[in-house]
């Protein structure tokens, strides 16, 4: 891995600050060692040679004191700014990671890896407090200190300089050779437990399912399993960081051994002063310490390295179709030419070619068979899904025409409303339960009552809410509602409606109901193209296309109306 990569300083500000103390501490530090060793020396040569001088040592113990103070405490503030600095950058890499993964949409990485991404955001990044609490002020110190102990042990004893210089490098070739296996076994541990959380989530969203077909055992085994396998690849990666430190200290400590037998050869001669050869070799070991630091903590820091990588790869590939800056104008009428989506690795496209308009006060209808492309065409216009070929605009009421991607995509999407097949009626506070306000003010937080009541008006709905016990602080829980599918999906259509919206785009949105609910939202999807808005309606059944001024067949659509 790369020591500090310049993408971490670009999304996590905070840290440049971080660098910049870290490398001022750093260069206050190899000054401590240097100091130290040589109080440490004076105070032995002092102690042991004939001329004992009480007042001399003592103040010599008390400075030496001093250092070794200054020394912690400047260990306690690395520590502690490391800690401020780690808990800032994994929010700033959190904060960048769900923005990007949301306004990706649902053919991002929230869509196709939702495991993965919600393990990525939680579990992997916590793995950059190693990074900057051992990794980075280590990273740092094995550059300054080295150097300032090589100048150091220059000026006093060449041949031990020569040593050092040359066996220091060793470390950092190890470290690489050790670092190159161990981003393999770490890339394993990662992908177990991404499949791992993955398979989880998959399985609790199915479990009412795999209970009804008794197949929940079995997919425990499975389980079981992934997690046998996530365990052995955390065994995998212990091992060789054990081993490494290992092999580590052995070479630091052979290097260290060579400037000894010098140094203790030339003094037996009389070729080096008896305080030049202990000052020598207590400042000889620092030299390494760093570097054998690096080597150990190097492991800590992997996985979050590992997983601040793949947040990186998340913000630079979840690029978006809309990228402009230009303002929405007041758009009556939205043009599609020729358009067509052709996802990468797939043979078949996505969406064929379609051109067709959409003018306000009007229902446009698409219909085709399933598969043919009409969820990936309203995806599109919504900017999460880039076309491959064709054009997507607006026409102002002055006529001049807009393309979509020229527009800034969050003013264009507070214009548009839009109504899953699925609608999920969960309050951003509350979990999986929610109220009726709660579920409709998630469309625009600042919506007061009398606009809840009015978007419910709208849906055909609100009649029925006043007519509920509790009104609108009606609980709507999961799994578990009074409520019945028709109203269900109206409070979602109301929910799209709160926002005011130029654009309806509605993904079949009677699907499973029946025919009375089925006309209460045709009525009211028909009140809403007559107040002037522009109406896209995915429709697979005859009610709706029956309301619709224009029908559009996407695809391979089969003519059966």
């Amino acid at each position: 891995m790369r020591p500090i990569d310049p993408r971490l300083l670009q999304v996590a500000r905070s840290t440049r600050r971080y660098i910049v103390a870290v490398i001022v501490t750093g260069v206050v530090t190899a000054v401590l060692v240097i100091v130290q060793a040589r109080l440490l020396s004076g105070v032995i040569v002092d102690v042991t040679g004939d001329g004992l001088s009480f007042n001399r040592v003592s103040e010599a113990v008390v400075a030496l004191a001093v250092v070794v103070l200054v020394r912690a405490a400047i260990a306690w503030g690395s520590e502690m700014l490391a800690v401020r600095a780690s808990a800032r950058a994994k929010e700033e890499l959190r904060d960048a990671t769900v923005r990007t993964v949301l306004a990706s949409g649902p053919y991002g990485r929230a869509g196709s890896a939702p495991g993965e991404v919600a393990t990525l955001v939680t579990r992997g990044i916590d793995g950059l407090d190693g990074y900057f609490a051992r990794y980075l002020p280590q990273l740092v110190l094995a550059v300054i200190v080295p150097c300032a102990i090589l100048l150091t042990l220059a000026g006093q004893d060449l041949l031990s300089a020569l040593i050092v210089a040359v066996t220091i490098p060793l470390i950092p070739v190890f470290m690489i050779l050790i670092g190159l296996y161990t981003k393999g076994q770490v890339e394993r541990q990662w992908r177990t437990l991404a499949a791992v959380s993955t398979h989880v989530l998959d399985m609790i969203e199915g479990l009412p399912t795999l209970k009804m077909f008794g197949r929940a055992k079995e997919q425990a085994a499975a389980i079981r399993v992934m997690g046998d396998d996530y365990r052995s690849a955390t065994v995998a990666v212990l091992r060789v960081s054990f081993l490494s430190s290992l092999a580590l200290e052995l070479l630091a400590t052979l290097s260290i051994a060579l400037v000894a037998v010098s140094v203790g050869i030339r003094l037996a001669e009389g070729q080096m002063s008896y305080s030049t050869a202990l000052f020598v070799l207590l400042l000889a070991p620092e030299a390494y310490l760093p570097l054998r630091l690096v080597g150990q903590h190097f492991h800590a820091a992997a996985e979050g390295v590992d997983a601040a990588d793949r947040v990186f790869t998340i913000l630079d590939a979840d690029q978006h179709s809309m990228g402009g800056t230009a303002p929405v104008p007041r758009y009556c009428v939205l043009r599609i030419t020729d358009a067509s989506v052709h996802f990468d690795g797939r043979t078949a496209r996505a969406l064929e070619s379609v051109t067709f308009e959409a003018v306000a006060g009007s229902i446009t209808a698409l219909v085709g068979a399933s598969g043919g492309g009409k969820t990936t065409l309203i995806n599109a216009i919504m900017g999460f899904v880039p076309l491959t070929t064709g054009t997507m605009g607006v026409i102002g009421s002055e006529g001049a025409e807009v393309n979509l991607s020229d527009l800034d995509r969050q003013a264009w999407l507070s214009t548009v409303g839009w109504v899953p097949q699925r609608s999920k009626l969960i309050d951003s506070g509350a979990g999986s339960r929610t109220t009726i306000e709660g579920a409709v003010r998630l469309g625009r937080c600042d919506a007061t009552v009398d606009e809840i009541w009015a978007a419910l008006g709208a849906a055909g709905i609100a009649e029925e809410i006043k007519g509920l016990p509790a009104g609108l602080q009606t609980e709507i829980q999961l799994g578990a509602t009074g409520l019945s599918a028709g109203q269900l999906q109206r409070i979602a259509l109301a929910r799209a409606l709160v926002r005011r919206p130029r654009l309806l785009l509605l993904d079949e949105p009677t699907a499973g109901l029946d025919m009375v609910s089925e006309a209460a939202v045709v009525r009211a999807v028909r009140r809403i193209a007559d107040d002037g808005a522009i109406v896209i309606v995915v429709a697979h059944r005859p009610a709706l296309v029956a309301i619709a001024e224009t029908v559009v067949r996407v695809a391979s659509a089969v003519d059966e109306w």
